[in-house]
C-alpha cells in the first residue's frame, strides 16, 4: 500500500482575484461571530495571497508587524485593520441585524 501525502490547507493559495477575496472575508464574518482572531486570520490569508511585501510597502507597515497582527494570535488595532482592508481593496460594510 502507497503511503499517502498529506498537507495543511491554506487558504491563501485559493484566493486569486479580489473578488474571490471579498467573498472569503465575508463567509469568514458570518461564521466568525465575536472571534475577533479569526478575522485577523482571514485578513491575514487574503494578505498573504496578495502579497505581504506589497502590503507592507502600501500600509506603511513592516511585514514582520503585520505578519503577527494578522495571525490570529496577534491583537491588531482597528486603524490597522482599516489600512489593510483598505490596501487590500475591500471595503468593510455595516448592515442591521436582523433576529
Amino acid at each position: 500500500m502507497k503511503a499517502v501525502k498529506l498537507r495543511r490547507w491554506d487558504s491563501a493559495e485559493h484566493l486569486k482575484t479580489s473578488e474571490e477575496m471579498a467573498l472569503y472575508l465575508e463567509a469568514c464574518f458570518q461564521e466568525a461571530g465575536d472571534d475577533a482572531a479569526f478575522i485577523a486570520k482571514a485578513l491575514g490569508n487574503i494578505a498573504r495571497a496578495k502579497g505581504m511585501s506589497q502590503l507592507a510597502q502600501e500600509t506603511g507597515m513592516g511585514r514582520e508587524s503585520l505578519y503577527k497582527a494578522l495571525s490570529g494570535e496577534g491583537n491588531p488595532s482597528f486603524a490597522t485593520i482599516l489600512k489593510v482592508t483598505r490596501a487590500l481593496g475591500i471595503e468593510l460594510h455595516a448592515m442591521p441585524v436582523h433576529a
